[in-house]
């Protein structure tokens, strides 16, 4: 299937898809004979599991180190871990990705404590009228 009809049944746009396989995501997809790109339903499994984890908050860098394994992926089941298929040697991305959503959550918590404070000991407005 040609760009647009991949991207389309892929839920993106093909400026996405150039992106992907511009930043090693995506392979180089084979060309017509006129040069234009022909994608396959493979190609367009994997461009929704790229979208699935960039939603998950991951970093197309993040995808870049892994993306080797991009195809063991099969929409939201992974391979069991140690079993046929699985990552030989996982490259930490999610743990390190997950220790940076944490440390956000705290940095943010801590910041709506103190927001929270100050509100909490401020005077309470004065009403006026009925």
């Amino acid at each position: 299937m040609r760009i647009g009809d991949a991207a389309a049944a892929a839920g993106t746009t093909p400026r996405a898809l150039r992106f992907y396989e511009q930043n090693g995501l995506l392979p180089p997809p084979r060309r017509t004979a006129t040069g234009q790109r022909e994608y396959t339903e493979r190609e367009v499994a994997r461009v929704r599991v790229i979208r699935g984890l960039l939603a998950l908050g991951l970093s197309v860098a993040d995808l870049r180190e892994c993306r080797d394994r991009l195809d063991l992926l099969d929409g939201d089941a992974l391979p069991p871990y140690g079993g046929p298929g699985a990552c030989a040697r996982p490259s930490g991305v999610a743990d390190r990705r997950l220790a940076a959503l944490d440390d956000e959550i705290a940095r943010l918590t801590r910041l709506r404590d103190r927001l929270a404070a100050r509100i909490d000991t401020r005077t309470p407005p004065v009403r006026t009228g009925p």
